[in-house]
């Protein structure tokens, strides 16, 4: 086994165990583990080849839901389609961007995505919203915003997509959250496929980080139900960790770009 292919199915193993144990946030380590762990040399490549085992991974924990009934598929199905324009947009920008600028900006987004795992989740009780004109309207508008930032910095966005989901249509979580993974997956797949076409995604370090994903995932998933009880203090955990990485993602990005 070689250096990098240990590096890649153990950086894999960590996104997965993570999202297996904490159930979300864990995909925005994908990229910053395939540049500085796996030693993937073009920040696009990275973001493109870390999409596509985003949408895997999204799409394995969709199937979970939806056998559970957690699903609103037509909103999921009309949220997916108008998020991809946005999605394809995103990424196209993506990849127009300087890499070291585009590294930068992604620190930046995980600073806030640390700051929202610190928060507590709460159950919230939300009216449902009658499906008319507005609704629609606000739907499209969000998911555009939603698909747009997800592929712009090829990240699953679920952070993003479950209170889009909620404000929007006025889904409980639970149907905000399996409903989102048919986004994130949808989303992650249309990255993927707009970087291919420009040649940036590496397709066997993407099988071999999803391998490494799927098993760290099931581990992830076993210890969730143990570590259960103490969820707050993992995800302040977590948090801390998401720092310290943005941190370095914004210092090594700012000396590539001479400042």
């Amino acid at each position: 086994m070689t250096s990098t292919l240990a590096a890649t199915l153990l950086s894999g193993g960590l996104v997965g165990f993570t999202l297996g144990l904490l159930g979300g946030g864990g995909s925005i380590l994908a990229t910053p583990l395939l540049i500085y762990v796996v030693g993937v040399a073009q920040p696009h490549v990275a973001i493109g080849t870390g999409a596509l085992a985003v949408a895997v991974n999204a799409f394995v924990n969709f199937v979970n839901h939806a056998a559970k009934g957690h699903v609103r598929w037509r909103c999921g199905l009309v949220f997916a389609a108008l998020g991809v324009i946005g999605a394809l947009g995103g990424s196209t920008l993506g990849k127009a961007m300087d890499g070291s600028k585009l590294l930068f900006i992604f620190g930046l987004v995980m600073v806030v995505v640390g700051v929202l795992m610190l928060k507590q989740r709460k159950v919230l009780e939300i009216a449902a919203r009658p499906v008319d004109m507005r609704m629609c309207a606000v739907t499209a508008g969000v998911a555009l915003c939603a698909g747009g930032a997800s592929g712009f910095f090829g990240i699953g966005g679920g952070f993003l997509i479950v209170p889009a989901l909620m404000f929007a249509t006025g889904m409980p979580m639970i149907n905000a959250v399996g409903t989102s993974l048919l986004a994130v997956t949808t989303f992650g797949l249309a990255t993927a496929i707009n970087y291919s076409l420009s040649g940036l995604v590496d397709w066997v370090l993407a099988g071999q980080f999803i391998a490494g994903g799927m098993v760290g995932g099931i581990a992830g998933t076993l210890l969730a139900t143990r570590l259960s009880a103490h969820k707050n203090t993992l995800n302040r955990i977590f948090a801390g960790v998401i720092f310290l990485v943005a941190f370095y993602v914004i210092y090594r990005s700012l000396g590539a770009m001479g400042t």
